[in-house]
């Protein structure tokens, strides 16, 4: 048994915990015991995975996208594998590529970096603003349909993560939306999706703008981001950013 187990891949083992954490959507909460020690036990295999176990060679530095760099996408991504219950592949950025600020509409997430360093910056949407979004002031001013867009937040975190950073979590209500650039060269990192994207089901990806509004609130440093001086629009996906595809190169997963 041991034998078999240790030549088991790493990416194996981290689609069977997957699985097995987020397999049950009625049991899948951060008050469930049992999911939270199962969460845990896939965030530990995550920590540990490293490129060469994807057998994922670290791209040469180059030089940053020049617009109009249409030819090449800024982002490509290797599909491991699906279920019903997550999604599971790799993102790879070029120098000076983002992922634009994006949410995941009731998912739990996992992203860990393989190579190169990247920069995340987590939001949330509060729950209701002061008074509407007629409270406060724009500048320039917004028309009437993007204010009925218009969501208030909080900046949650902005953190770098590098190969040897433990996974970056999210959670339908916490750090949910989030933009991710790649800093001081090419990065890939590992993602999963609990469950994963699907439009028919509500959960289709949406991309945002983020909105500073000036109000007497906003005057009183201390209070301003209690009071959502923050607000995020919901806007196209942004020109500048698509997804290319490659072959993941690395250890099938069987499940």
């Amino acid at each position: 048994m041991m034998p078999q187990d240790s030549m088991t891949s790493a990416v194996q083992k981290i689609a069977k915990q997957a699985l097995a954490t987020f397999r049950i959507p009625s049991l899948v909460g951060e008050h469930n015991k049992v999911f939270m020690d199962n969460q845990n036990k896939l965030k530990s295999l995550l920590a540990e995975v490293r490129a060469v176990d994807l057998k994922i060679v670290p791209r040469a530095t180059e030089s940053a996208p020049v617009p109009p760099a249409r030819l090449v996408p800024p982002v490509t991504y290797m599909h491991i594998y699906e279920t019903d219950a997550f999604s599971m592949g790799v993102f790879l950025l070029k120098t000076g590529a983002s992922i634009p600020l994006h949410d995941h509409p009731g998912m739990y997430g996992m992203l860990k970096v393989i190579y190169g360093k990247v920069r995340i910056s987590c939001f949330d949407r509060l729950d209701k603003p002061r008074d509407g979004a007629s409270g406060v002031q724009f500048n320039p001013p917004l028309v009437p349909l993007q204010k009925s867009s218009l969501r208030p937040s909080v900046l949650r975190s902005v953190g770098e993560y590098t190969a040897e950073s433990g996974p970056c979590v999210l959670s339908p209500q916490r750090d949910n939306i989030h933009q991710i650039d790649a800093v001081d060269g090419p990065t890939a990192f590992l993602d999963i999706l609990a469950p994963p994207y699907d439009p028919d089901e509500g959960r289709d990806c949406h991309y945002y703008k983020v909105l500073h509004a000036s109000s007497e609130a906003a005057d009183r440093k201390s209070e301003a981001q209690e009071h959502g001086d923050l607000w995020l629009m919901e806007i196209p996906q942004p020109s500048e950013f698509w997804c290319g595809g490659e072959s993941y190169p690395g250890p099938k997963v069987s499940l």
